[in-house]
């Protein structure tokens, strides 16, 4: 399943970023496969808004949909 696809409160984790330059983008974020994440809202039409250890970061729903989670 896509991150997009997540629910609020769930946490995943990232088996794999389809395009390269935002797996590039990521691992800036010290987020790479098989990283935890926890979806801490979901505003309508708008970015997620996420957890990974003690860092909070919105990602936006195109982005989301490229990135393949699995459920923890």
């Amino acid at each position: 399943m896509t991150l997009a696809k997540i629910k609020r409160g769930q946490a995943v984790q990232v088996v794999r970023v389809e395009d390269d330059t935002m797996r590039a983008q990521f691992i800036r974020f010290g987020i790479g496969e098989g990283s935890q994440l926890t979806c801490l809202e979901k505003i309508p039409f708008g970015p997620f808004m996420l957890r990974h250890n003690r860092q909070e970061l919105a990602i936006g729903r195109e982005v989301a949909e490229n990135i393949i989670v699995a459920a923890r």
